[in-house]
């Protein structure tokens, strides 16, 4: 049994909290506020501000795990090298951690150390330098905060009239304490997808079938598997995904994002180095083992031979409408339960504010169209209200 040190403790680390349950590993989960949801399935959790870093060596000091897996941005994730120096593994590895935890640091090594396909891009520190980045690649571009989650603090600058909202947008959705931008030139994509790609110590690299989602105000809504791609992009997809992860080094699962033109072929975008939100379709049954539980296996060093998939599937999320501190009631679980083909999950989250994702819904399916499966997975998620 392996000693496992949570840092983050949301919807994607309480499902992967369960996975490892399942396989009879002991788990500590930790976050800022206590009732997060992985805390809430584990063996012990901890609750510190995990930017701080004499609290973060203390937890590691106090545990003694053997791995330390990240699960949010917001972690001081520079002490890593020294967990990796005491002989803990830091998942997928302490270099991937730093990396990939600040947009600047990925973008970079992807477009100049790597040097796969990605959109052009500025850095800003002040509102000015925003202006000035904007500028240099064009309207309209894209504004994101270096360090941010879920789509928070993300834009699509128009004009420059719109730089100071803009601005002040972003770093307000910033985690952590980097008061930095990325600006990146507007791709006219025809989609954007996410390939689940999991690294492994001694086995090949292997990708999940791509995953197509929809996104509003930054955040995924629906996702669904597999999006139809010409196999031509999709093997680019997959050798650009195995170039940067193989530069990052590492075994785990690594969310990884481009976006697709059907006449300009494929751009990188992002990389997760851990399950990622629209991977939550997977737990519609998609595929041989989801996402977590690739991710567990590959951390564990249980060896995958491939990943099949099994059946077509999509997920919505189901969102609070308003703020509240007070333990959130949902009805309409009836209504979800006798949709066919259909199931749900509810994250166990102890407070609400607008938007906020409180649980998904799944759906499945065989020889229908993607689209009915999308409509039936968004029908689930409207039957339940948070109230």
């Amino acid at each position: 049994m392996a000693k496992i040190l949570l840092l983050g403790s949301g919807e994607l680390g309480k499902e992967f909290v369960i996975a490892a349950q399942r396989m009879g590993q002991h788990i500590i989960a930790v976050d800022a506020y206590e009732g997060a949801p992985a805390m809430q399935v584990a063996d012990a959790y901890e609750v510190i501000n995990m930017l701080d870093g004499q609290a973060l060596d203390a937890v590691v000091e106090k545990h003694q795990p053997d791995f330390i897996v990240p699960e949010v941005e917001a972690i001081r994730t520079e002490r890593f090298y020294s967990y990796e120096e005491k002989g803990i593994t830091v998942v997928p590895s302490a270099k991937a951690a730093n990396y990939t935890m600040n947009r600047k640091a990925i973008r970079d090594l992807a477009a100049q150390e790597v040097g796969v396909r990605t959109a052009p891009y500025r850095y800003a520190t002040t509102e000015e330098e925003l202006r000035h980045a904007a500028a240099a690649v064009g309207y309209p571009c894209v504004v994101k905060p270096l360090m941010s989650s879920s789509g928070k603090g993300q834009s699509v600058l128009k004009s420059e009239e719109d730089v100071s909202t803009s601005w002040k947008y972003a770093i307000e959705g910033s985690r952590g304490d980097v008061q930095e931008v990325i600006v990146e030139g507007f791709i006219r994509f025809d989609y954007e997808i996410t390939l689940l790609t999991v690294t492994q110590h001694d086995g090949p690299t292997l990708f999940c079938a791509p995953i197509g989602h929809r996104q509003e105000r930054g955040d995924y809504q629906e996702s669904w598997q597999p999006h139809p791609m010409n196999p031509e992009h999709l093997k680019t997809a997959q050798d650009m995904a195995q170039q940067v992860t193989d530069a990052l080094g590492g075994a785990g699962i690594w969310g990884v994002e481009f976006f697709v033109s059907a006449s300009d072929g494929v751009y990188f975008s992002e990389l997760s180095p851990r399950p990622h939100d629209t991977g939550m379709v997977t737990l519609a049954g998609t595929q041989q083992f989801n996402e977590f539980e690739l991710h567990l296996r590959a951390v564990l060093g249980l060896p995958i031979q491939e990943i099949p998939l099994l059946k077509k599937g999509a997920s919505a999320v189901i969102l609070a409408g308003k703020q509240s501190e007070g333990a959130p009631q949902y009805t309409g679980l009836e209504e979800a339960a006798a949709i066919p083909k259909s199931d749900f999950r509810l994250f166990g989250k102890p407070s609400t504010r607008p938007y906020r994702r409180m649980g998904v819904g799944l759906a499945f399916g065989d020889q229908e169209e993607l689209e009915a499966i999308v409509e039936r997975a968004k029908e689930v998620a409207g039957k339940i209200r948070v109230d």
